[in-house]
């Protein structure tokens, strides 16, 4: 089965090296050589001032909220994997869903102002599919409303807005670098905030709170990265620069066959996307479904990110209907793009949502 992503393991004997490292010293967690290594490497790459690395994407977001001292209630968006509004919760604020742009399938600023009660602490936005958030307005709303913005930027590694990295907007963001993106460290993630003293309460709550040997400032978690993790992503990284040429390549392939048969996002202005996932809308949910059958037939296996809309969610209600975020997640699929995805497999991708999409056509014709 051909999947929507293939995991990018590198050269295994630079990892192996990187083991042998770890066997020699017998120092595997803890803020080890490696993990401290591929933070100023990461932090060089990405032209940021602070980046913390974490064992998970989930936690980076649920020590985020903690460090910002969020309570009561978040503006957020319906339209993102559940780990956005489900850390919410679980850290006992209140999501409260705005809808997302039709064209961008970000937040859409213009709906977040009326979402805002009198308990809203922050904004948490998504860079869906990582095309950047309308950070300009966002952050325009937040400041004039007196409220933190987080952006979950899960997808965004590399991405660039305006000339910079797209993370050096709001109070902080947060990574995933799980294996399915296409940075990743195994499992993994990390926090960015231009705040220096937000960094170190940050470094804080990822050790327990822990300051020194005989020292504990106040309460904390668990959240560091493993050397292994980080001997993965050192790996990665050194690639890094052909892992987005291709997927860059494959991405303006299916942009060029597709574009005007699908709906297709439309990238953020004054940005640089780095086509972590290839999404595309179809007409409706009936011919999505027959689209992705169509293609499992074939053995090529398209993801419907993200299904369902959050708003709907029973533990997350009483919401209001967002009615674009349910349009959208009802007809939406996600094509397969990785480093070392063939043209003739893009190929038969193509050609089967075109030849499908004519057979819907042809019935909707004679129905």
């Amino acid at each position: 089965m051909i999947n929507v992503t293939k995991s990018y393991l590198g050269n295994i004997n630079k990892f192996k090296a990187y083991v042998d490292v770890i066997y020699a010293s017998h120092w595997m967690t803890n803020h080890g050589p490696l993990s401290c290594e591929l933070e100023a490497r990461l932090k060089d790459y990405l032209g940021v001032r602070n980046l913390i690395l974490t064992n998970n994407g989930t936690l980076a977001l649920q020590v985020a909220y903690r460090a910002l001292g969020l309570s009561g209630s978040a503006v957020t968006t319906p339209f993102s994997f559940v780990a956005t509004s489900s850390t919410l919760q679980w850290e006992g604020i209140r999501p409260i869903f705005a809808d997302i742009d039709p064209a961008t399938w970000d937040i859409d600023p213009a709906q977040i102002e009326s979402r805002i009660g009198s308990d809203t602490s922050a904004i948490v936005a998504t860079h869906v599919f990582g095309n950047p958030c309308a950070v300009e307005r966002i952050d325009e709303i937040a400041k004039r409303r007196g409220l933190k913005v987080v952006y979950d930027g899960a997808h965004a590694f590399g991405v660039r807005h305006a000339g910079q990295s797209v993370f050096n907007w709001g109070d902080a963001s947060t990574l995933s670098f799980h294996a399915t993106k296409l940075f990743h460290t195994i499992e993994g993630g990390a926090i960015i905030t231009n705040d220096d003293d937000l960094a170190r309460e940050i470094r804080l709550l990822c050790n327990f709170g822990i300051t020194g040997v005989d020292r504990i400032e106040g309460l904390g978690t668990n959240a560091k990265m493993n050397e292994f993790s980080a001997a993965m992503g050192l790996c990665v990284l050194d690639e890094i620069d052909t892992i987005l040429e291709q997927r860059s390549e494959q991405g303006h392939y299916y942009e060029q066959r597709l574009n005007g048969y699908f709906d297709l996002q439309k990238v953020q202005d004054d940005s640089q996307i780095n086509y972590s996932y290839f999404p595309v809308g179809l007409a409706d949910e009936t011919q999505a479904l027959a689209m992705r059958n169509a293609l499992q037939e074939k053995g090529i296996n398209p993801r419907r990110y993200f299904y369902p809309s959050l708003d709907t969610l029973d533990y997350l209600q009483p919401q209001a209907a967002q009615p674009q975020s349910r349009y959208l997640s009802q007809r939406i699929l996600c094509l397969p793009i990785y480093p070392g995805l063939e043209r003739e497999t893009q190929d038969q991708i193509i050609d089967t949502l075109l030849g499908q999409g004519e057979k819907s056509a042809t019935l909707a014709c004679v129905g």
